[in-house]
């Protein structure tokens, strides 16, 4: 199964809902991307996927700079794990694959 496509992804901060687009690309066993949010788009980096375990890292630069770390499990169209973000501690979260 692949993860490549456009995803949903629903961070359960203390502040409230935080939605972000994570547009994944798989090719030679290699996962690339994008992830927007807050008005800003970055590159994603270090993405590793075994078939059921991805991981990603995104260098937030909106509303601050933070480099922010995603474990996720992926069941088919659908992901959850935990999101490490800087010094603000680390939160679950989930996924949806969007059509």
């Amino acid at each position: 199964m692949s993860v490549a496509g456009k995803w949903k992804i629903t961070i359960k901060s203390p502040t409230g809902p935080q939605n972000t687009i994570l547009e994944l690309q798989e090719q030679d066993g290699k996962v690339t991307g994008a992830q927007s949010g807050q008005g800003s788009t970055t590159e994603i980096s270090d993405a590793t996927w075994d078939g059921s375990k991805l991981f990603w890292i995104n260098h937030v630069v909106k509303p601050m700079k933070m480099k922010v770390e995603f474990t996720a499990t992926v069941d088919g169209s659908s992901m959850t794990g935990k999101v490490k973000a800087g010094f603000m501690g680390s939160f679950p979260f989930t996924g949806v694959r969007e059509a």
